[in-house]
């Protein structure tokens, strides 16, 4: 396989995962030595999240732009998306910044439906469960949520007051776990015709 922007891209994301994941990680003693508190590991985690994030949006764009779509790279992307979420997810359960059962419903429902993509497409029928609206505006919710978790700290916005990534965090993840059970639903009533016939 000829290697291309858009798959080193993703791979990218990939390896990225274990950077942000690791930096919750990293030993307390080492902190102190590296003058790196709290606050800058929560920094640093969604800034690395943040890049990840636009490397999902910015291969897609390029595979479409310079005409290097692949078969393994549409095989890879929706993978390294789901390992990026879900190993965002099990770390904020872990420290207590989202709760588990929302993260169960996120992570289930991505889950589930790659399943029921990858039968579909065994069926010849792939295209009646293509990325919807529902489903972009549930990733875009849910990678905001996550930003605003991993960064856990207030903002100061000057005149317009406090902003608290803290409780933004917390009202945007329950939005869009509820968008994931709305976007379920929504794959689950397109692919139900051919679920029927089995």
């Amino acid at each position: 396989m000829k290697p291309n922007i858009p798959t080193m891209l993703t791979w990218l994301r990939i390896l990225l995962i274990p950077v942000f994941v690791g930096a919750f990680y990293w030993p307390e003693n080492l902190h102190k030595l590296s003058a790196m508190p709290s606050h800058w590991v929560n920094v640093f985690a969604t800034s690395v999240f943040a890049i990840a994030a636009i490397t999902d949006w910015l291969d897609g764009y390029l595979a479409r732009r310079l005409n290097q779509t692949s078969a393994f790279g549409a095989f890879l992307d929706p993978v390294a998306d789901k390992l990026m979420v879900a190993a965002a997810l099990i770390v904020l359960v872990e420290f207590g910044r989202v709760g588990a059962i929302v993260s169960l419903i996120i992570i289930g429902r991505e889950i589930a439906i790659s399943a029921l993509r990858e039968w579909m497409a065994g069926e010849g029928q792939r295209s009646s469960v293509g990325v919807a609206m529902i489903g972009k505006v549930k990733t875009f919710v849910q990678m905001a949520a996550i930003l605003f978790l991993l960064y856990w700290d207030d903002l100061d916005l000057g005149p317009l007051g406090i902003f608290s990534t803290k409780d933004w965090g917390h009202v945007l993840i329950v939005v869009a776990a509820i968008l994931t059970l709305l976007s379920m639903a929504y794959y689950l009533k397109a692919a139900w015709p051919k679920l029927k016939g089995k």
